[in-house]
């Protein structure tokens, strides 16, 4: 093999290498990202705040928006509406599916779709609710950490009359 051959061919295996680690890289922040939005479902589901603790980025600024509300800062969002959670629902069922994650370098999003059924203790209310949520995220020290939530829903019911 002459040696133009030779450059080539370590040429061709070095980006087969580079392509393969991207891939690698890729799927490896799409488990990740995955694994954190499970971990986050139950934080909510046990109005547990550890979850939203390690993975959520606490920064100066930070507002979350849920169900119509907003949250300011990360304690906020735990003291305010995850833990208190835990009193106000009996039968709480929170389902995610149709999660599609997008990463660009270090900034991703994921799309989820929402379910949420419970009994509200205070007044017996049944809630059966669908929609739609986003996470941002962003790589801080080769960990993807949540910068902002935004989740919406409306009753089953309307969903299906098309109002």
């Amino acid at each position: 093999m002459n040696s133009l051959a030779k450059m080539l061919a370590s040429g061709m295996v070095l980006l087969m290498a580079i392509a393969t680690t991207d891939l690698c890289s890729a799927a490896d922040d799409e488990q990740a990202i995955r694994s954190i939005i499970e971990d986050v479902r139950q934080g909510w589901l046990n109005a547990d705040g550890a979850p939203f603790r390690e993975h959520f980025l606490d920064f100066e600024g930070a507002r979350y928006f849920e169900g119509g509300g907003e949250n300011t800062g990360l304690t906020d969002l735990i003291e305010h509406h995850v833990e208190p959670e835990a009193d106000a629902f009996d039968g709480f069922e929170l389902n995610f599916s149709n999660i599609q994650i997008h990463v660009e370098g270090d900034f991703a999003w994921a799309l989820v779709d929402t379910e949420i059924k419970a009994k509200v203790r205070k007044d017996g209310r049944i809630i059966d609710n669908r929609g739609r949520a986003t996470y941002l995220f962003r790589m801080v020290d080769e960990y993807w950490k949540v910068i902002h939530t935004h989740s919406a829903s409306r009753p089953v019911r309307i969903q299906e009359s098309g109002r």
